[in-house]
């Protein structure tokens, strides 16, 4: 985890995610997961490039299972892409960076 992206629980997910007036982000992970440790970087790079602008946050559902199991995240990684605290859109899987950044450049 980096500066630039924010760890979230199931006990925070109201508060950083719904409530954020910022669009975020929401990257459910678990370190053992191969394709999760693949897009990582990707995520961490486009935090820097859009910072100020969007917030990328982290759920490991290991730790924090209430909130995916709610959202109905049936696999990882997921991205959820949250904007006035409403799910726009999602994103299963590694995908290219610039498939990312095209789905961020809709929400701000």
């Amino acid at each position: 985890m980096s500066q630039l992206t924010v760890e979230v629980t199931d006990q925070t997910f109201q508060e950083k995610v719904l409530s954020n007036p910022l669009p975020v982000i929401v990257d459910f992970w678990a370190p053992w997961c191969g394709p999760c440790r693949m897009i990582a970087p990707k995520l961490e790079e486009l935090a820097q490039e859009y910072e100020g602008k969007i917030i990328v946050a982290k759920v490991n559902v290991d730790d924090s299972p209430m909130v995916p199991g709610q959202l109905g995240v049936r696999s990882i990684p997921t991205l959820l892409f949250v904007k006035g605290g409403k799910i726009i859109d999602q994103v299963i899987g590694n995908v290219p960076k610039s498939d990312l950044e095209s789905r961020i450049k809709t929400m701000i």
